[in-house]
């Protein structure tokens, strides 16, 4: 649904704005921040300042569903506003768009209310219910199916059903806070006995994250036409691994305390509105691919579900800070080499009846690409461990190191519209406790 607030020729009154690479004003990103010695509040990034949306409120400058929106997104945590669903949330966005517009009757009273980025702190947009990570991105399961499993590396039930598992909310963290190496047992192949001890072989997933608005009722499947209405916005995600732990732990069951250690997420939802003029139609399934079952099916889905992004991961260590040198691209891929949609995941995740409630998150699974430039973990880049990053510091990396820090950057882009991204998912290595 493309709209004024689309167009590319839209100019801010908040001069970073515009020509801004994430959030000039076709973005109007929502969060959760604090300016310095304030209590958490909702906020709107633009440019490099955050609008503060309490304060707009307050102000009278909102009125009808644009109101309702901004009301249910004071107290801290954007959860009420999340389940409000498409329409406050859509009608609070295209009032904002104006009022942050080039000429805006209303700037030099919203001058008042922006705050600089880099002087406030950022916090969760929501409190998180419950997180599920799904392993939605076939390249990634080929690639890691081929390292242990060469002749057979995707499992059968892989492009049946959408694989996924419950993760811990507790430890999602947003983009900036530190990570700690976790310890848990390792025994890997050349040692008899499991030891316990930090990890030794921690790594990163680029993944999408989904932020879910209206749930459902417990006993009540979502279908696959409605799915993408549940969908209140999207982030970057990293699903931190510790390999040797998982590698010892995971069966029967799954990830265990591989995963549950940190969770990182970019801290803006980066609405569907927003991403319209960035939809694509889902690639077409090779021959010989099962279709998906009817509940996970929908011809509109297919034809826009999909998501045109360019996805970047970036390494830092403290060599390369020595010597002042750049960050080292790891990867750089696209969203579109998932194997499910957003509605699909959710279609799925829903259809025995388990009830999804606003706030809650969903990780999309590792994305890579075919080739190696688009590769989401060190596991793939590195085969293993055997094939170790060189860094232009003279340094390599099998696996991470304490004191490198790892950042995931979002940006879409099409000819006719206004780029926007998803702000900075970051996080450094702390060592094990």
């Amino acid at each position: 649904m493309l709209d004024g607030t689309h167009d590319a020729g839209r100019r801010s009154f908040v001069a970073s704005a515009n020509g801004h690479d994430a959030f000039p004003v076709q973005n109007l990103p929502f969060g959760v921040f604090s300016p310095q010695g304030g209590t958490r509040r909702a906020g709107v990034a633009i440019g490099d300042m955050i609008l503060d949306l309490d304060a707009v409120l307050a102000a009278g400058l909102l009125d009808g569903a644009a109101e309702d929106a901004a009301a249910a997104a004071t107290g801290g945590a954007l959860n009420a506003m999340l389940a409000l669903g498409a329409g406050p949330r859509r009608a609070l966005r295209a009032r904002l768009s104006e009022l942050l517009a080039e000429g805006s009757a209303e700037a030099r009273r919203l001058s008042g209310m922006l705050h600089a980025s880099a002087d406030c702190a950022l916090h969760l947009p929501a409190r998180i219910g419950d997180y599920t990570d799904f392993y939605a991105g076939i390249q990634h399961a080929t690639n890691v199916g081929a390292l242990f499993r060469p002749d057979n590396p995707l499992l059968p039930n892989y492009k049946h059903v959408p694989i996924g598992y419950h993760g811990r909310a507790s430890s999602v963290v947003p983009s900036g806070a530190p990570v700690r190496r976790p310890n848990g047992q390792r025994k890997p192949a050349a040692e008899a006995e499991p030891s316990f001890g930090p990890s030794r072989n921690l790594d990163y997933e680029l993944e999408l994250g989904l932020w879910i608005g209206p749930g459902n009722a417990l006993g009540e499947p979502i279908p696959i036409g409605a799915a993408e209405g549940h969908v209140a916005g999207y982030c970057l995600l990293n699903d931190w691994s510790a390999r040797d732990i998982q590698g010892w732990e995971y069966q029967p069951l799954g990830p265990f305390l591989a995963k549950n250690f940190c969770t990182t997420v970019s801290p803006w939802i980066v609405t569907p509105e927003a991403l319209a003029p960035f939809r694509a139609a889902q690639a077409p399934r090779p021959q010989g691919d099962p279709r998906p079952m009817d509940y996970l099916w929908d011809e509109r889905d297919q034809a826009g579900g999909a998501l045109d992004l360019l996805l970047e991961v970036f390494l830092v260590t403290e060599g390369l800070r020595a010597k002042g040198l750049p960050a080292h691209r790891l990867s750089s891929g696209n969203a579109r080499a998932l194997y499910w949609t957003p509605a699909q995941l959710v279609a799925h995740h829903a259809c025995g009846g388990c009830n999804l409630q606003p706030g809650d998150l969903f990780g999309t699974g590792t994305i890579s690409t075919e080739g190696g430039d688009g590769l989401g973990s060190l596991l793939e880049i590195t085969r293993g461990g055997r094939q170790p990053v060189a860094l232009a510091s003279g340094e390599t990396r099998r696996f991470l190191e304490d004191g490198d820090e790892i950042t995931l950057r979002a940006t879409a882009r099409r000819d006719g519209f206004a780029t926007i991204g998803f702000g900075e998912c970051r996080g450094a290595i702390l060592p094990a406790p």
